[in-house]
């Protein structure tokens, strides 16, 4: 689950954090690191709890209504939603029990459920409990609905996830992606042994946060002097500090890791400058890092090409020279 995205986000505020607090012990920034990133994890596992803690709360309206229902002689309200198959096989799962059990983590903790309420007046809601068939599809395809319209953008459960962990008005976002891509992938014959996302994909990606970070820090000296040999034509001594602490480890990546083309770690990185830096540090750093690269590569302190397509998150970049054109 914990990409090379998260990664990267993680490494540049920590980085930030480390040359903030004075501190400069290497070993605990690495371990703030780590911890950083097993937060990230414990978020996605709390969000898929959340459907679990939804649905339970269904049940507690639902027994009232059951009991009114009895007393009046009226119809019996249906018990669609409180029996969701997709919730049900959820609740079941034992990757997310034992997770929630070892952290000691629940959302009973929590005053009151009122996402409930708001599930149940949405229009998703509605139509769903009018639809007579009933599959396990419709059920898992009700709450990666029910997902993406009131969790993924929801002010009061951000506020409540700020208030348990500093880390995770950073990290939703992103998490929020993997929540989807699980519920989608949710089989019904796998039932309670249905494999949530491991937190690392593989040992590589671990060992590529440890060495991002590492060469960052070590080599800050080095790889500030690029920055400071590219921007003659530029103002460098009233360059933003995130943008200093952001091109420094874009340059990391490019020069610790042969297999990760020169145009991905441009575009990862403007990429974070546009949310973390000021509204010009996007343009700005792709134009030094272009620099930094061309220059590298041409003294043969690198060892990569820079002339291939540019494709971002926000789309076509293209290479300098498809842009001369």
């Amino acid at each position: 689950m914990i990409n090379r995205e998260i990664i990267r986000i993680k490494t540049v505020q920590l980085t930030y954090a480390y040359y903030q607090n004075g501190n400069k012990n290497i070993e605990s920034a690495e371990k703030e690191l780590f911890f950083s990133l097993s937060k990230a994890y414990d978020l996605y596992n709390y969000l898929l709890a959340l459907i679990v803690a939804v649905t339970k709360e269904s049940r507690r309206h639902l027994e009232v209504a059951q009991a009114k229902a009895a007393r009046e002689g009226t119809e019996m309200p249906s018990q669609k939603f409180a029996y969701n198959k997709f919730a049900m096989q959820l609740e079941e799962n034992r990757m997310l029990n034992d997770f929630m059990e070892a952290q000691k983590k629940s959302w009973s903790t929590e005053p009151e459920f009122k996402l409930y309420l708001q599930i149940a007046e949405s229009q998703i809601y509605q139509e769903y409990m009018a639809e007579k068939e009933e599959t396990y599809a419709a059920d898992r395809e009700l709450w990666r609905k029910l997902y993406r319209t009131l969790i993924q953008d929801n002010e009061s459960l951000d506020a409540i996830l700020e208030e348990q962990s500093l880390y995770w008005n950073d990290d939703k976002e992103i998490v929020d992606t993997f929540v989807l891509k699980t519920i989608k992938r949710f089989d019904e014959k796998n039932g309670a042994r249905q494999e949530l996302l491991a937190e690392y994909d593989s040992e590589e990606d671990k060992d590529y946060a440890r060495k991002l970070f590492r060469s960052t820090i070590m080599n800050a000296d080095e790889y500030q002097h690029f920055m400071s040999e590219a921007s003659r034509n530029w103002d460098f001594n009233r360059l933003a500090y995130m943008d200093v602490v952001i091109m420094q480890i874009a340059i990391a990546e490019m020069m610790t890791f042969p297999s990760i083309p020169v145009s991905v770690s441009i575009n990862e990185f403007v990429d974070i400058a546009k949310l973390y830096s000021t509204p010009r540090s996007g343009s700005y750093i792709n134009g030094m890092l272009d620099g930094i690269a061309r220059h590298l590569i041409k003294s043969g302190r690198l060892l990569k090409s820079i002339d291939e397509p540019r494709v971002g998150k926000k789309g076509f970049v293209g290479t300098e020279a498809e842009k001369k054109e």
